[in-house]
Formats: C-alpha cells, sequence, structure tokens
C-alpha cells in the first residue's frame, strides 16, 4: 500500500482571495515504511509574501513589500518555477495513492485551486486521511497539533523553527505511524521489495509446510494418553474432540 505523507506552504490561507502554494514536501510509505523516495519543490507564487505568512515559514524574503536582504539559508522565490511548470510532476507524484496531510482541508484546497487553475484532474477529498481528525478523536480535548503530537509521541522536531514542507512532511511521517499504532503497525508482516517501482507483498497469507514436521511424541507417551482417555468414560471430551 503506497502513501504519500505531504504538507504544503503558502502566502496564506484562501486561494479564492489570491493567495498561493510556495512550497510543497512529501514523503513516500510503502505499507507504512518510508522508501526514501520525497518530493520537494519551492514555487514562485507570482505575487508579493504577505509579512504574517513570512513569519511563519520564512519563504520569500524577496517577495516581501519591503524585500529584505536574505540571510543564510534563506529561500527566495523570484528564480523558482510557477506552479503551472510542475504542477504536472506533481501530480504524477502522488498518483491516486492516499495522502496522509495534518489539516487535510487547507492543503487539498490550496492543491486543488492550483491543479483546476492548470486544466489537470483535481485530487478527489476521500483520497486524503486526515492526521488531525485522527489526533483529536484518539485524543479528545488534548492539543493536536503537530508540535504538540511530537511532545506527546517522544519525537524530536528542534529543527522545526519554522514550518518547512518537507520537514513537515518528514516529521509528519513518525507522528502519523505512532497514531496508527507505533512504528510498526502491522508487526513487520509487510516486506518492502522495492521503492516507488517495487512490487510489495500486500496480501501476505500462511501457506501449509511443503514437508510436515515430524510429531515429538513417542510411542509410548501415545499409549499412555489413551489408557488415560479410556478411564475418563464414554462422555469424555476427548472421545468427542
Amino acid at each position: 500500500m503506497r502513501e504519500i505523507v505531504l504538507d504544503t506552504e503558502t502566502t496564506g490561507f484562501d486561494p479564492e482571495s489570491g493567495d498561493r502554494i510556495v512550497e510543497i514536501g512529501a514523503v513516500e510509505l510503502w505499507n507504512h515504511v518510508a522508501t526514501g523516495e520525497t518530493y520537494h519543490q519551492y514555487i514562485n507564487p507570482e505575487r508579493s509574501m504577505p509579512l504574517e505568512a513570512f513569519g511563519v515559514h520564512g519563504i520569500g524574503p524577496d517577495l516581501l513589500e519591503s524585500p529584505q536582504q536574505p540571510g543564510p539559508g534563506a529561500v527566495t522565490l523570484r528564480d523558482k518555477p510557477v506552479f503551472a511548470k510542475v504542477g504536472q510532476a506533481f501530480r504524477d507524484f502522488i498518483g491516486d495513492s492516499k495522502l496522509v496531510i495534518h489539516n487535510a482541508a487547507f492543503d487539498i484546497k490550496f492543491l486543488n485551486a492550483e491543479l483546476r487553475w492548470m486544466g489537470l484532474p483535481e485530487i478527489p477529498w476521500e483520497q486524503a486521511l486526515d492526521t488531525l481528525a485522527i489526533a483529536r478523536k484518539k485524543f479528545p480535548g488534548s492539543p493536536a497539533s503537530l508540535d504538540a503530537l511530537c511532545r506527546r509521541f517522544g519525537i524530536d522536531n528542534t529543527n522545526r523553527t519554522l514550518h518547512g514542507a518537507l520537514l513537515d512532511s518528514e516529521i509528519l511521517a513518525e507522528v502519523y505511524l505512532e497514531l496508527i499504532g507505533g512504528k510498526q503497525p502491522d508487526f513487520g508482516l509487510s516486506q518492502v521489495q522495492g521503492g516507488s517501482g517495487g512490487a510489495v507483498a500486500d496480501d501476505w497469507r500462511p501457506t501449509a509446510r511443503p514437508n510436515p514436521l515430524p510429531s515429538r511424541v513417542t510411542t509410548e507417551e501415545q499409549e499412555a494418553h489413551q489408557a488415560f482417555v479410556d478411564k475418563l468414560g464414554d462422555d469424555a471430551m476427548w472421545k468427542r474432540a
């Protein structure tokens, strides 16, 4: 079973009001095991960067109304591709795999707006699995932010000083596995036999041994057992079994 753990960063809250995606990060899982395959893309939103959004993710200092001098490691966006140039590659990467997203309604709303403006098929809402909803159901009344869940499960998020789509996807993958029962929810019975193009044993079933194991019960033990059963009478459970 292929799943994609996904996150986006944006310029704001509403694509219909002109906000756009500026970063997409995604991590591939096969049967709840990370394969090492990822998708990561910074995107030129073709608009200015609101100061409030910049304070959340620190992306696009060159797009602020009063542009700032980029600091060490700062990500500028003027030289990045627009969504129309990368949308098809992103759509191909996710395919029809289940999308694991924290607060899925937000990300799917933005992704579908961008895909719709390109004329590409939108992502069905039922393709998304919302870890925020899972956490709220599992821990009612408790904080369910990504940081709060990291604290609950003892997941190291010390590198998360600002939001970043790929880092948040990697962290969310760990949180997701804890939410569904730990890092080996299927007890390791699902064996990954390759990356995104490899075959996976999705429907493993036990089969009969080609050569049955020899009995460890001796002839003397069998005779002693039969003598004991005979003494129990005709209604003994051993005679009805």
